[in-house]
């Protein structure tokens, strides 16, 4: 009997062109954790409500994810996933919904991503109140924290065990609470519970907008991060799709070289990116990853991969590899 059947049928039938790459990508990440290597895993897209805390969550207990940076979508939908998941309702006919379609879902407070509906009242607002009771403590007592780590106080607090409607080992923000991993969530006011937040400082149930640690702040911890761990352990930065949860981490070895005249700071020790944005003039997600290497980002010897295909797909079809399924 295989006991590593996804592996075996990749190595297998995985051989040329996106699927080779996507081979190569696995077996230079196992290379890099192998060798003593981190991994920065990049988290865009709604990849937490495609579910992809099923692999993701048993990559960070195994050790092979040591920081993740995340758009704010991502690190709730998790949690929503967590507490509501018998409540999603799945559309697969979504490309033929009219716009009296998306307007009866709407009134049912059924908020559409792709061919998935998160519904507002059992995920969003479960999830809201016992934020706004993290956030106004926090607020009362004068004290500042991350936004994930409002979302590891609230997990670790229990009180949303109750609501759990999935295997808690499917839940990688769980995986990373009780790892106390380290998350960056750049852009953090672009999601639901950013929104929230901002209105309850206008409404004045929060006094102080800034109890929420944001931005400047994250990229300031992300470089405390690097400079202590990168001269014991190459760091290597695995980004699924594009845009500011990918953008605003990587940039942190320039700065460190050309802002803070550092240039002592290794670059990142390996690199892969998996996203549907073909090579074009202009686009960042687009870009070949040579093209960092004139930003200061990578080097000319660092391994590099690109796999041009649906994340939601090749994401988890990598970590299965990594994890020997």
């Amino acid at each position: 009997m295989n006991d590593h059947p996804v592996r075996s049928f990749m190595g297998l039938n995985f051989r040329h062109f996106n699927a080779a790459a996507t081979v190569d990508a696995a077996r230079a990440y196992a290379k890099h954790i192998e060798g003593g290597g981190k991994m920065l895993v990049a988290l865009a897209g709604a990849m937490s409500t495609a579910e992809i805390g099923i692999s993701l969550a048993e990559m960070i207990r195994r050790g092979f994810v040591h920081i993740i940076s995340c758009t704010g979508a991502n690190l709730e939908e998790d949690v929503f996933n967590l507490v509501a998941h018998d409540y999603y309702e799945r559309v697969p006919h979504y490309r033929d919904l009219t716009p009296a379609d998306e307007a009866a879902l709407l009134a049912r407070h059924m908020n559409r991503v792709t061919d998935t509906c998160i519904p507002e009242d059992e995920a969003m607002r479960r999830v809201e109140d016992v934020l706004l009771d993290e956030w106004t403590r926090a607020d009362r007592a004068g004290e500042r924290y991350f936004p994930h780590e409002f979302f590891y106080r609230v997990l670790k607090s229990g009180k949303l065990e109750q609501h759990y409607q999935v295997d808690p080992k499917h839940s990688w923000m769980l995986a990373a609470m009780e790892r106390d991993l380290p998350i960056v969530v750049p852009g953090w006011e672009d999601s639901t519970c950013g929104n929230i937040y901002a209105a309850r400082c206008i409404e004045g149930k929060i006094s102080n907008v800034h109890t929420v640690r944001t931005g400047i702040e994250y990229m300031s911890f992300l470089a405390d991060w690097y400079q202590r761990t990168a001269p014991a352990s190459s760091i290597g930065f695995f980004q699924v799709g594009g845009g500011i949860a990918g953008d605003f981490p990587i940039c942190v070895v320039p700065m460190l070289h050309q802002d803070l005249l550092r240039p002592d700071v290794p670059l990142w020790g390996y690199f892969c990116q998996i996203s549907d944005s073909t090579t074009s003039y202009g686009s960042y997600s687009g870009a070949v990853p040579n093209e960092k290497i004139t930003w200061g980002k990578l080097g000319v010897e660092t391994p590099k991969f690109i796999i041009e295909s649906d994340a939601s797909i090749v994401a988890p079809l990598v970590f299965a590899h990594l994890l020997g399924w």
